[in-house]
């Protein structure tokens, strides 16, 4: 694991800028909670496995298996299920603006229940970031329906960023409370994808599975570094830097997907695109840069 906050900061943002590549092919046969169901579960067996392999005690008391069945619930399964559902009622660009305040919001949940200082520094950037994210996908803005399900996507998407929102502040008080990265994803996992496999079922839908190349290879890479890899960055940058900068990573995910799809789907870049990018990473920059003493907060 590297040791810099920056380069954690960097690997969460360029491999979850490129998972909605990943996702498009997770679409269309399965239902999406099955789909989350089966990209956490075999996340989690990987670990479990790589706890064994370490020696790390995987045994927790009842009271801390409930704290990480919390955990797991809000991170790994309530927010991914909404975004999911979120999506096939309004265009990823409300989804990505909605997401782009996180910072502010986790800056507020943590004042809350941890009493952590607020700084102007984080709410400039998260200013910036939101600024970012309206001006890339202001176009997007034009497809907006009135609808009643538009009105829907939109509360779904509130409810996907509270979510996460929640599995910070969780990851925060589990880190608090002194429990390892590693197993607690773990447990985490199982349980977000036992909920999300559950909450399928109770939905009416079947356990089906696409078994071309595709579906299979797009989950191994979710579940491996879209999850593994990630959340163990970000759930490490969460007890470093705090839950709030830590959310900038929501912000510049965007800026990245929209650089790929321009190389690669030629996504039109027009000025507007340049200008949010521009914001985003200013506020980004904001976030990071130097403390007083001189110290970067991207070193460890």
């Amino acid at each position: 694991m590297p040791t810099s906050n920056l380069q954690l900061f960097a690997i969460c943002v360029l491999i979850w800028g490129s998972t909605w590549i990943a996702i498009t092919f997770q679409l269309g046969s399965v239902a999406p909670e099955m789909s989350v169901a089966y990209r956490f579960l075999l996340a989690a067996a990987v670990l479990f496995a790589f706890c064994r392999w370490r020696k790390l005690s995987l045994r927790f008391t009842a009271r801390q298996h409930l704290d990480l069945a919390l955990f797991g619930a809000a991170m790994f399964c309530v927010s991914y299920v909404l975004v999911y559902y979120a999506e096939t009622f309004i265009v990823s660009g409300m989804v990505a603006v909605a997401y782009s305040g996180m910072p502010m919001i986790n800056m507020l949940a943590a004042r809350l229940f941890f009493g952590t200082k607020m700084t102007l520094r984080i709410a400039v950037a998260a200013a910036f970031g939101i600024v970012g994210i309206v001006c890339v996908f202001w176009p997007e803005f034009g497809k907006l329906s009135v609808s009643r399900n538009a009105e829907l996507g939109a509360l779904l998407t509130v409810l996907s960023v509270l979510a996460s929102c929640a599995g910070s502040m969780m990851a925060t008080r589990t880190q608090k409370l002194g429990y390892t990265t590693w197993t607690s994803m773990a447990w985490g996992m199982f349980y977000g994808g036992a909920l999300a496999l559950l909450f399928g079922l109770a939905m009416g839908r079947s356990i089906s599975f696409d078994a071309t190349p595709a579906y299979i290879s797009s989950l191994i890479y979710l579940a491996l570094l879209g999850s593994i890899v990630t959340f163990g960055c970000y759930l490490t940058l969460i007890g470093r830097i705090g839950a709030a900068r830590t959310a900038y990573v929501g912000v510049m995910v965007p800026v990245v997907a929209l650089t790929v799809s321009y190389f690669f789907e030629k996504f039109a870049w027009g000025f507007l695109t340049t200008a949010g990018v521009i914001f985003s990473i200013v506020g980004n920059i904001i976030m990071l840069r130097k403390t007083k003493t001189g110290v970067t907060v991207s070193k460890a």
